[in-house]
């Protein structure tokens, strides 16, 4: 069976910087990490949600890549199993992206998708 998420190395670099810079990670003394989503909406029926948290529930799946922590709520996680989380620069720009093979379907954008 293959991971459920799989993060890489670029992916992990991206958080980390993106976590060094928000001020919580000191100020508050927890940890931060990416919480990783998705919701209904989007141009494709359901979309990506990306968020710097510092809180777990038991509803949440934690993944960890060099010391990168990203935790999904098990509703998610059902439509994310087996995908992996990028960051990719290009000429156009920079960003997230998930590779999931549970999508039918997706948006220009890759923010949505459809199963």
């Amino acid at each position: 069976m293959s991971a459920a998420l799989t993060i890489t190395d670029n992916a992990a670099r991206r958080i980390a910087k993106i976590i060094a810079a928000d001020e919580r990670s000191c100020a508050e003394g927890r940890a931060l990490l990416l919480r990783l989503s998705v919701s209904g909406g989007g141009c494709s029926g359901f979309r990506y949600g990306f968020a710097i948290d510092n809180l777990l529930t038991e509803d949440d799946k934690l993944f960890e890549h060099q010391g990168i922590k990203v935790a999904v709520d098990n509703a998610s996680l059902d439509l994310l199993t087996g995908s992996t989380l990028d960051y990719v620069e290009d000429l156009i720009g920079a960003a997230f992206q998930i590779r999931n093979p549970n999508a039918t379907a997706s948006c220009g954008c890759g923010s949505s998708f459809a199963v």
